[in-house]
């Protein structure tokens, strides 16, 4: 027999740990931001302090362009290293909530399939195609899903490739 009350009280209970996995996940991702860009703040902080004690200290216009000299490339490598800090906290993130969301349609997926044969097996004659029907829609489903989901790991592997040669051209400058 089927108990609907029992069904929909585990459906809500699975739903809610759902949304509480979800919800860590995302606030683990926001936290990390938050932390990095403290560290960022606070190191930002402590150069432009520095920075404007060695300006004060300098004695000529030559010493003062020698400074502000030095000071560019320094802050153009703390900058493509906090866009690599950046990067790389929203790809792990990301990477988490993608493993969730993989795991959820699949959940969700299996779920349907079995609620599907069991409709099948209690289902009056004739309705083959509506079940053919249902069964060609799942599909349609996944085959988008599994478009979507290669094309965001094509895209993030891009992103990559662009964050790497980014960081190699801030190398290859800082030797020169």
């Amino acid at each position: 027999m089927y108990n609907v009350p029992e069904q929909l009280l585990t459906t809500n209970k699975e739903n809610l740990e759902t949304f509480v996995e979800f919800a860590g996940i995302a606030a683990a991702g926001a936290e990390k931001l938050l932390d990095l860009q403290m560290k960022i703040a606070k190191s930002g902080f402590a150069d432009t302090v520095k920075h404007a004690k060695t300006v004060v200290a300098a004695k000529d216009v030559q010493e003062l362009t020698e400074i502000q000299t030095s000071t560019v490339q320094p802050s153009g490598e703390k900058a493509a290293a906090y866009g690599r800090s950046l990067y790389s906290v929203v790809a792990e993130t990301q990477a988490e909530l993608n493993k969730f969301f993989e795991t959820r349609f699949a959940d969700v997926n299996k779920n349907l399939t079995t609620a599907l044969d069991k409709a099948v097996k209690s289902a009056p004659a004739g309705s083959d195609v509506a079940v053919a029907a249902m069964k060609s829609a799942l599909a349609a489903g996944n085959q988008a899903y599994d478009a979507f989901s290669k094309a965001s790991k094509q895209v993030a592997d891009a992103t990559e490739a662009t964050m790497t040669a980014a960081s190699g051209t801030v190398t290859k400058k800082k030797a020169a």
